[in-house]
């Protein structure tokens, strides 16, 4: 298993349209990915589990991914982050 911290740096916090891509990016992977939020847990492959953490601006988060293609999963997780603007460079 692979897990990876970050900490949000949008201001309107993981909101639908960049969660629904990380969601199409992890449904991309055979792996059992899931996004931790203060003691909670989702599917990170449910964008309704995604959006229910209700991750604000500020915050951290944990991505863990479990299964034959994790350490892939997380690389192109970690570089929609980035790209989506959700966590620094």
């Amino acid at each position: 298993m692979i897990e990876k911290n970050f900490n949000v740096i949008d201001e309107a916090g993981v909101h639908a349209r960049p969660a629904s891509v990380l969601v199409n990016v992890a449904n991309d992977y055979k792996s059992e990915i899931k996004i931790i939020y203060k003691e909670k847990t989702a599917n990170l492959k449910s964008i309704l589990g995604v959006m229910a953490l209700g991750i604000p601006f500020g915050e951290g988060f944990t991505i863990t991914a479990e299964g034959t293609d994790e350490v892939e999963a997380v690389k192109e997780l970690e570089e929609t982050l980035k790209t989506e603007r959700l966590v620094n460079a």
